[in-house]
């Protein structure tokens, strides 16, 4: 089953839900039935876009490693520091 987007007629809600290709959802928002399937675009996923990614998250996560690092020696100097 497919995610679709619908947008509320009465109270202009905009929602994400997973139904049958022939069904619609009610609005959580007011529980109407005036609901309008939008049209969505199709996410792809390429082996550029997936190594894009990666190296982004990898490029986050050794920034957040650096940060770590840099918090554990300074911690370790001032106990050290503040047990000799």
């Amino acid at each position: 089953m497919p995610i679709y987007e619908f947008l509320c007629q009465r109270c202009g809600h905009q929602f994400e839900k997973l139904v049958r290709v022939d069904h619609t959802a009610p609005c959580p928002a007011c529980q109407s039935e005036e609901v309008e399937r939008l049209l969505s675009l199709a996410a792809i996923s390429t082996q550029k876009s997936r190594t894009q990614a990666m190296t982004g998250a990898r490029r986050v996560a050794m920034d957040v490693k650096k940060e770590k690092d840099h918090a554990q020696a300074e911690y370790e100097r001032n106990y050290i520091r503040d047990h000799s």
